[in-house]
C-alpha cells in the first residue's frame, strides 16, 4: 500500500494516507511505500488528546483569548482537538445566530478540530433543537452564578425542563454542580467580618456545595433520563456520588482537572489569584483520592477547563472580587503523565483520559485512539523528557499560568492532525486550520 507518511517508531510504524491511520505495524516492519517518512526513533507515538472543556472566549472576548491561541496551547501539550464551551465568547453560544458567528470565527482561526457547546440558560429551550440540528456536542448549564452577566444560571425547573428537551433529543447535557445559596451566603458572611482573602474564599466553597448539586442534577436526569456529564468535579466524594449513580443505570458520567489534581488548597493560597477557579481546589488527602479514581475508573475523563483572562481581571488584593478562572490547556498532559512518573497511574490510563474515553462519550469516533481508519492524529512525545513549564513558552494570549513552575513530564516533540503537521522537531507549522466535528455514534473498540 503507498501512503502519504510513514511514521516509524522502535515499537510501531504508521502508515497515514488521506489524514487516517492505514496500518499499524510493529516497529520496521509496515510494507508500502510513502511520500515522506519521519524516523521517531525512540519517541513514543501517543493519540492525540481530546480536551472537552475549553473557554476560547471567541468572539466577542478576544482580548482574554481566541481560537488561534488557545488552540497553539493545545497543540503544544499533545492535543489534537477540543470542544469550546458557550462562554465565555459573546455573544454565548445559545441559539443558532450565535453558533453560525462563532463557527466562522472557529473555522478560520483554529489550528485543531473542534466541537461547539451549546448553552442551556432561563429562556432558550426553544433554542435547543435548532442548535442540536446544527450539530453542537452538547449543552451546558450552571447550577450556580456565573460571573458574567451575559450566560445566566438555571433554576431547577429551567434544569428539569431542558433535560426532558435534551433527552428527546439524544444529546447530553454538561452541568457546572454547585450550591448557589450556600456560596453566596458564605461570602456574604466572610464579606461582613472583612476577609476577602485566599483561605476565606476557599472556605466560602466547601465540598457540600458541590456534592448537593451533583446529587440534584443526578435525581433530575434519572427523573428525565437525560444523559448527564459533570464537568471539573473537586472531590473525591463527589466522584463517588456519578459512580453510584451510574452503577443504578443513571447515564452520567465526570470529569476533573489538571489543576485538580496538580493544586491543593494550600497551593491556592501560595499562588494567588492565578490559581483561583470554582469549584475550588480542597485538601491532599481529597487530592489523592482524585488521582485514585482517574487512575482506576474506566469512563474517566480530564478536560483542562481553560478559563483564561488578561492579567487585569486578576489583581492581587479582593480575592472574592478576582475572575475565577484558570489557564491550563497545555499542561494538561504533562501533569498526567508526572503522574504515571510518579506512580500514580498507568500510561494507559492517562491517554484514556484525555483520549478514548472523551471521544467514545460524546461520540466521535475518529478521534482518541491510534488505530486504522481513525484520524492520523498524532503526538510523537519524549516520556523521559522532565521540564518545568515557564512564561516563555506559553502559546496563551496572555503568558500566566499557575503552572508556570510545575514539574511535568513528556514533552510533544512532533504533532500531526489529520496527517498534517502542526509541530515539527518541537516547532509550531503553519497553515492547518480546524474544522467542526459532530458527535455520532461511538466508534467500535480502543
Amino acid at each position: 500500500m503507498d501512503y502519504d507518511l510513514i511514521v516509524r517508531t522502535e515499537a510501531l510504524d504508521i502508515g497515514i494516507a488521506d489524514g487516517l491511520i492505514g496500518a499499524t505495524a510493529p516497529g520496521g516492519t509496515l510494507a508500502g511505500s510513502a511520500t515522506e517518512e519521519c524516523d521517531a526513533g525512540e519517541l513514543t507515538a501517543l493519540p492525540g488528546g481530546v480536551d472537552v472543556h475549553v473557554h476560547c472566549n471567541e468572539p466577542g472576548r478576544t482580548e482574554w483569548e481566541g481560537f488561534a491561541t488557545a488552540s497553539a496551547a493545545l497543540a503544544a501539550g499533545g492535543f489534537t482537538a477540543f470542544f469550546d464551551m458557550p462562554l465565555n465568547a459573546m455573544p454565548a453560544t445559545t441559539d443558532v445566530a450565535a453558533f453560525d458567528r462563532k463557527l466562522a470565527h472557529a473555522t478560520e482561526a483554529s489550528r485543531l478540530d473542534f466541537a461547539l457547546w451549546g448553552g442551556l440558560v432561563p429562556g432558550n429551550l426553544p433554542e435547543l433543537e435548532p442548535l442540536h440540528r446544527r450539530g453542537v456536542v452538547g449543552f451546558k448549564a450552571f447550577m450556580c452564578e456565573t460571573g458574567i452577566q451575559d450566560f445566566r444560571p438555571v433554576d431547577d425547573a429551567t434544569l428539569r425542563d431542558g433535560m426532558r428537551e435534551i433527552a428527546a433529543l439524544g444529546s447530553i447535557l454538561a452541568v457546572h454542580a454547585e450550591n448557589d445559596a450556600i456560596t453566596g451566603s458564605l461570602t456574604a458572611a466572610a464579606r461582613a467580618r472583612g476577609r476577602t482573602d485566599a483561605r476565606a474564599y476557599l472556605q466560602s466553597r466547601p465540598p457540600i456545595v458541590e456534592l448537593e448539586a451533583i446529587g440534584r442534577a443526578i435525581a433530575l436526569a434519572a427523573d428525565t433520563g437525560c444523559r448527564l456529564h459533570i464537568v471539573h468535579v473537586s472531590t473525591a466524594n463527589g466522584v463517588e456520588l456519578v459512580q453510584a449513580a451510574r452503577h443504578r443505570g443513571v447515564d452520567v458520567s465526570w470529569e476533573t482537572t489538571p489543576h485538580h489534581l496538580a493544586f491543593t488548597g494550600e497551593d491556592v493560597e501560595r499562588i494567588g489569584v492565578l490559581a483561583k477557579c470554582t469549584p475550588v481546589m480542597h485538601d491532599a488527602a481529597n487530592r489523592d483520592r482524585l488521582w485514585a479514581h482517574v487512575a482506576g475508573d474506566p469512563d474517566a475523563i480530564v478536560a483542562s477547563d481553560h478559563s483564561p483572562a488578561p492579567a487585569s481581571l486578576k489583581p492581587e488584593g479582593d480575592f472574592f472580587a478576582a475572575w475565577g478562572g484558570i489557564s491550563g490547556a497545555q499542561s494538561t498532559r504533562g501533569v498526567l503523565l508526572q503522574g504515571v512518573a510518579d506512580g500514580r497511574l498507568a500510561l494507559d490510563a492517562a491517554l484514556a483520559v484525555t483520549g478514548a474515553n472523551p471521544a467514545r462519550r460524546f461520540g466521535l469516533g475518529s478521534k482518541g485512539v491510534i488505530a486504522p481508519g481513525r484520524d492520523a492524529d498524532l503526538a510523537l512525545v519524549d516520556l523521559d523528557a522532565r521540564w518545568a513549564l515557564g512564561t516563555a513558552e506559553l502559546r496563551y494570549r496572555h503568558a500566566h499560568s499557575p503552572f508556570v513552575g510545575t514539574p511535568l513530564r513528556g514533552a510533544v516533540r512532533h504533532l500531526l492532525a489529520r496527517g498534517r503537521w502542526l509541530i515539527r522537531d518541537g516547532e509550531p507549522r503553519p497553515g492547518h486550520h480546524g474544522r467542526l466535528l459532530v458527535p455520532g455514534p461511538p466508534a467500535a473498540g480502543a
